[in-house]
């Protein structure tokens, strides 16, 4: 269970205020790959750092009973002075898993080669995605949020990427985030639309995909 209670945040953009989350009063149901749609700044990262806590809001707060990944896609996380085997094993021991045993899976899963064990400064950008993909799903969540990582990579390895979150899915839920509709409609069964600062929970991911599509047709004729 993911509960949102006043949730707000805002940034100073030019010396205005701008609210990208406005007071959400909602509960996320479990058991579901939940899509989080919604136009470009919008503030679906924001709103996923702040579910993970590496963001803090400006009031109100998230409520959980289970465990939840990082942002996915974010690999702001990992030391960039660290080898990517080093940042594996302070996170396996941050979250009390075999280190061993995790290392050995993200290495085999990043397909980085030699760069594992090279300092994460080196990486690309997509590779920096590719180490930060195979840690997450390499521990156990209840929750895993998920930020347009599994379109990394060539076909082979986005393939690869779909079929372990599937297999995640099978015990755990998930928030993804994606601009790619085809994706959600393949990986999502329930959606929230974010869009002025509110949010809009949909049971249907088709309809969920419908109000979004709206949304950005909107934006394009104003």
């Amino acid at each position: 269970m993911i509960r949102f209670e006043n949730l707000t945040k805002s940034y100073r953009v030019r010396g205005m205020r701008k609210v990208v989350i406005d007071n959400l009063n909602m509960e996320l149901p479990t058991g579901h790959s939940l899509a989080l749609l919604g136009r470009n700044g919008a503030g679906k990262s924001t709103l996923l750092q702040i579910i993970a806590g590496t963001l803090r809001p400006d009031s109100g707060q998230v409520v959980s009973n289970g465990s939840i990944s990082w942002p996915v896609g974010f690999g702001g996380s990992f030391h960039p002075d660290l080898t990517g085997a080093q940042n594996v094993r302070f996170v396996a021991r941050i979250y009390g898993v075999d280190t061993d045993a995790l290392v050995d899976f993200v290495e085999d899963f990043a397909e980085i080669g030699k760069h594992f064990h090279m300092p994460v400064r080196s990486y690309s950008s997509g590779m920096k995605s590719r180490l930060a993909f195979g840690t997450s799903m390499g521990i156990q969540f209840d929750t895993y949020l998920v930020d347009e990582v599994t379109a990394v990579g060539d076909a082979a390895f986005r393939k690869k990427s779909q079929e372990v979150f599937r297999e995640r899915m099978k015990v755990s839920s998930a928030i993804l985030v994606s601009h790619d509709m085809g994706q959600v409609r393949e990986i999502c069964d329930t959606g929230i639309v974010l869009a002025e600062g509110s949010l809009r929970y949909f049971d249907n991911i088709e309809e969920a995909v419908e109000a979004h599509l709206e949304i950005v047709a909107q934006r394009w004729k104003s």
